[in-house]
């Protein structure tokens, strides 16, 4: 990452995006409880709060591995709430 304002942005675009499929979701499956849906919702605002901590208590000696290692953390846990969304019936 080349700066910590870009993190952020990359980090607010991809779970802003997350939750827009999910309410998407919610749409297009008006039969389905939206407790499911507000649960993944609440873990998506839970992982940006949880990500901008850790990234305001950044490693100033490393920071290219720190940087990397928060950009991991931000897709894996997208892609674990994303295969849940997928599984909701």
């Amino acid at each position: 990452m080349a700066s910590i304002r870009n993190l952020k942005k990359e980090m607010n675009n991809s779970i802003g995006s997350l939750i827009e499929d999910i309410y998407s979701w919610e749409l297009n499956n008006p039969k389905v409880d939206i407790k499911k849906t507000e649960s993944l919702i609440d873990e998506s605002i839970v992982l940006f709060d949880r990500l901008i901590i850790d990234l305001n208590k950044r490693d100033k000696n490393k920071p290219k591995l720190f940087y990397n290692s928060i950009k991991k953390k931000l897709d894996s846990e997208i892609e674990k709430i994303s295969l849940k969304l997928s599984k909701l019936k």
